[in-house]
């Protein structure tokens, strides 16, 4: 009746993981309305989908329904046997109720509801689907087509969601975490707009790092949580602050090897709480915090409970205590960052004696799907994830701790291009997780069918057509670069799981690999980086740059002191002698 009940029936659902699917009006207005007027985001990522305002749009959820079928059952529709098997697909396997909500003025007392609603409900119930009402619309309670009773009525809404569960046989676990506001995966794709948001941390704003450790059995207190510098009562709304968050965990299954794993978790973990928005990890981390959750009273130890209680209930069989230590606090949140980094360089050394030719299989990584559903990530040795934070190694770790997680084992099959890396397994494989949107993936090419970004990337590598050759902008950096464009644009423009030919978000450490762009000419093609991430990949790419012969290559290359139009760059490359320019043209 209100738009208060309606919000708080939809986030119970949420809370659930129950994808809600919107039709239909009560005299005049429909839910979906209702949760417009308060802010409430709607869309396939929120698990809140509204199809129309008239009651006819439901087919379009019974569609849905029946695509089920025919997509995981692999039932060929076109038969009146095939239309049976499809509704007796979804009454044993699609667990789908339907909340008939509200009574329609101007139709007689004792209908309640109009003919078509009625009519609606009926061909719900062929599928299996029973139907639950908080108006006390007629009973039909005998089993049948339906697991249990077909139609209950008259169910107070605060009762509802428990009752169409059990009316539907269900059987969910729902996450009881000590947070003031709704955990659910369907709020893992929420946006807090900037005018929604009470506070945010790092993004391009201030520093922010994630990091999680193993620890001896002894120096971890389970439960423990720390917030070191000001509580979020203390900090002014609309203003960004310094984040560090330190998890600590001790287990007798536990390896060293598992840190990585746990530690990229914490990007989903986080981003299920409603109000909290998350992005990124290691030390790119970008969180914001909304004035709604904030007026529920979100404060920063509730991260530390979100993380204790996902770690425990995840990782039960390799963890068996948790402390986590929240630090916002400038000068602690600097110094700790740099430990940081030098934890993430020695994890990323490990992979370094491997090449992609060692190995037969490859390893996915579809952990960004909530934000960029068509992107899938083909790990390999030599080209680790493009948020950094996923080596081949981490991958595979991932894969021994939970064989149904976003990690899993590619073998590539028949090679079909050794220069561009293509191989046949391979190709087979991201069509399918990429829901049909990608058909072709060459692993060391920019030029053809790169791999597709999703918004986690540490950096983004771009052509530059005047110099032929390739420019790598890191996250960090605010200015503007020789295409044109700053990192925030581009990162628009190539984010989403799309292949973008002459663009491709990467992780800083595939910049020194062997593999960088190899399809190409590889390093030779590099004509300008920025001043910090050329310090940062320095060792490591003069390093390689001396295997290859050619050490001088990294002083030829320029940064924004040197050039941040085209013209100016050219001029620089062509006084240093740059070999970009006398290689073959990338178009």
């Amino acid at each position: 009746e209100t738009n208060q009940q309606a919000v708080e029936l939809v986030r119970g659902l949420q809370e659930r993981n129950i994808l809600v699917f919107i039709a239909g009006n009560t005299g005049g207005k429909s839910i979906a309305e209702q949760l417009a007027e308060e802010n409430v985001e709607m869309n396939w990522d929120t698990f809140i989908v509204p199809y129309g305002k008239e009651i006819t749009a439901a087919i379009h959820a019974l569609n849905f329904a029946a695509r089920s079928a025919m997509t995981f059952g692999g039932i060929e529709p076109g038969t009146m046997e095939a239309a049976r098997e499809i509704l007796l697909y979804n009454k044993d396997r699609v667990h789908a109720f339907v909340m008939a909500l509200g009574a329609d003025p101007g139709v007689p007392e004792d209908q309640l509801i109009t003919d078509e609603k009625y009519a609606t409900a009926a061909g719900a119930i062929n599928f299996g689907f029973p139907v639950i009402s908080n108006v006390n619309i007629p009973e039909i309670l005998p089993t049948g087509i339906c697991t249990y009773e077909h139609v209950i009525s008259g169910i107070k809404l605060e009762e509802i969601i428990s009752r169409a569960i059990e009316l539907r046989g269900l059987k969910i676990k729902i996450e009881k975490i000590p947070i003031p506001v709704p955990y659910g995966a369907g709020f893992e794709g929420e946006r807090v707009r900037k005018e929604d948001m009470y506070v945010q941390f790092g993004g391009k704003y201030t520093d922010a790092f994630e990091l999680l450790r193993m620890r001896p059995m002894e120096e971890v207190e389970d439960g423990k949580i720390e917030v070191i510098g000001p509580e979020i009562d203390d900090m002014k709304e609309g203003e960004a602050y310094p984040l560090g968050i330190i998890v600590e965990v001790a287990g007798r299954e536990f390896q060293e090897d598992f840190e990585t794993v746990l530690e990229r978790r914490i990007h989903e973990f986080i981003s299920c709480a409603h109000g909290i928005f998350h992005m990124g990890q290691r030390s790119i981390v970008w969180v914001r915090i909304s004035k709604e959750a904030y007026e529920k009273g979100f404060k920063m130890k509730h991260f530390g409970e979100i993380l204790l209680a996902k770690m425990h209930e995840e990782f039960s069989r390799i963890v068996d205590r948790v402390q986590v230590k929240i630090y916002t606090d400038e000068k602690e949140v600097k110094k700790l960052l740099e430990m940081a980094k030098e934890v993430y360089r020695q994890r990323d050394d490990k992979i370094s004696g491997m090449t992609d030719e060692d190995v037969e299989e490859f390893y996915s990584c579809t952990l960004c799907q909530s934000y960029a559903p068509n992107h899938v990530c083909i790990v390999t040795p030599q080209r680790p994830g493009l948020c950094g934070a996923y080596t081949w190694l981490d991958c595979k770790a991932s894969y021994q701790i939970n064989e149904h997680g976003p990690n899993e084992p590619v073998k590539k099959g028949e090679v079909l291009d050794p220069v561009k890396g293509e191989w046949k397994n391979i190709n087979e494989y991201i069509e399918v997780k990429s829901n049909g949107n990608l058909k072709r993936f060459k692993a060391y090419s920019i030029m053809e069918d790169p791999m597709t970004s999703c918004g986690c990337f540490e950096c983004i590598a771009a052509v530059v057509p005047e110099a032929n050759g390739i420019m790598i902008v890191d996250r960090d950096y605010t200015g503007m670069t020789p295409i044109g464009m700053k990192f925030s644009t581009l990162a628009g423009q190539i984010g989403g799981g799309i292949q973008t030919p002459g663009f491709v978000g990467i992780g800083k450490i595939y910049i020194s690999s062997p593999k960088f762009i190899s399809a190409e000419g590889g390093h030779k093609r590099i004509v300008w980086m920025t001043k910090q991430l050329k310090e940062e990949v320095g060792d490591r790419l003069k390093a390689q740059l001396e295997k290859e012969g050619i050490p001088e290559l990294f002083d030829k290359i320029a940064t924004e002191e040197d050039a941040v139009d085209p013209e100016k760059l050219l001029e620089f490359l062509q006084k240093v002698g740059h070999p970009a320019l006398e290689m073959d043209p990338l178009f």
